[in-house]
């Protein structure tokens, strides 16, 4: 099997999509992480697409290999682990069509038939009482877990912060068995960090993500030895070398992969590894709600290290929402997801608005 063509496509301006095709009229589909979208559609059409053409795509990890050189991955980072994760995904969504089975097979078979999510809540503008509204109007659709995005970027230890005042007006909606999950996205300075772990710790809290930024890892492993709360991170990086660092050197409690940043299905196999060597479960960072969602069900449904529930985007997303871009749109039912089935990812495309969204 050769690969023919290779083509990435923005769908509705903000979502890169890619598509690789064979000689066989096999054709595999990926998704990369939406940031960016113009510069990612750059670095697949015009550095990777030519690496890849002719080349037999069942040899994935001779392709990922390829393209991390090509592109000159260690170097150049970001962009270029996002587009070569999607082209990753394709790939491995190709070998599981032509194998006739589901990639969850191909990375070792299925340990459960469904993954339970939990509502992720991207908004930073609600206040304590309006959070605990929405939280609690989820609880009633059947999720279990909740998590709140309450800190503000880049403002280290703003004095408006209402992180605290927040979580505990969303615990006193929804009950002590509801899981709450509290990122502030490195917002805190590891001693503020600690006051506020201590209190969310009394608060009943799952965890508490980026505390310290990705990159400060002495920080991290500060709060972390400080607290008994778990502490996660892991959504800003990209590659095994990084979450070996981020184990050892931040002394983090979960580990957050993103399937379309690590890069792709073969990377995420080795940070898994990781993982399981080290005893640090996986909670997936998963923002993106289509085919993203869909490799991740994959990767929750093989590996046992990734036990708890994980994160589901409840935002207003255009390619789910007003115009779905898969023929079967994945539905979430008392808080779970199914594990597609069939070949490969096991989803299609809906051509007719993939074409409407592309023109955009």
């Amino acid at each position: 099997m050769k690969i023919t063509n290779v083509e990435c496509l923005v769908l509705d301006r903000q979502y890169p999509f890619v598509r690789i095709y064979t000689d066989e009229g096999i054709v595999g589909i990926g998704e990369c992480f939406r940031r960016l979208p113009e510069i990612v559609r750059s670095v697949v059409e015009q550095v990777l697409r030519p690496v890849l053409l002719d080349k037999n795509p069942m040899d994935t990890e001779i392709r990922w290999r390829d393209m991390i050189q090509a592109a000159s991955a260690s170097d150049m980072g970001g962009a270029v682990y996002c587009a070569i994760a999607g082209l990753d995904i394709a790939m491995w969504d190709i070998k599981g069509k032509a194998l006739g089975k589901p990639i969850y097979e191909l990375l070792g078979g299925k340990a459960r038939e469904k993954v339970q999510m939990y509502a992720s809540s991207m908004r930073r503008d609600l206040t304590p009482l309006e959070e605990a509204k929405r939280a609690a109007s989820l609880v009633k659709k059947g999720y279990t877990g909740y998590k709140l995005h309450s800190a503000l970027p880049g403002a280290i230890d703003d004095p408006s912060d209402q992180t605290i005042e927040t979580v505990k007006e969303v615990r006193a909606a929804v009950g002590p068995d509801i899981d709450i999950l509290v990122d502030v996205n490195g917002a805190f300075s590891a001693h503020h960090a600690i006051e506020i772990g201590k209190e969310l710790e009394q608060l009943g809290v799952f965890h508490f993500e980026e505390p310290r930024p990705h990159y400060d890892l002495e920080g991290l492993a500060t709060v972390a030895d400080a607290l008994d709360i778990p502490i996660a991170s892991g959504e800003m990086i990209y590659t095994q070398w990084q979450y070996r660092d981020l184990i050892l050197r931040g002394r983090v409690d979960i580990l957050q992969p993103d399937i379309v940043k690590v890069p792709g299905f073969t990377e995420f196999q080795r940070i898994a590894a990781l993982a399981s060597t080290f005893g640090k479960p996986i909670t997936v960072h998963n923002i993106q709600p289509t085919l993203s969602a869909v490799a991740h069900l994959h990767v929750c449904a093989a590996y046992t290290i990734i036990p708890y529930a994980q994160e589901y985007n409840i935002e207003p997303i255009s390619i789910r929402d007003e115009w779905p871009i898969l023929k079967n749109p994945l539905q979430v039912k008392d808080s779970y997801l199914e594990v597609p089935s069939g070949p490969g990812l096991g989803v299609e495309l809906d051509e007719e608005v993939i074409k409407r969204l592309s023109s955009v």
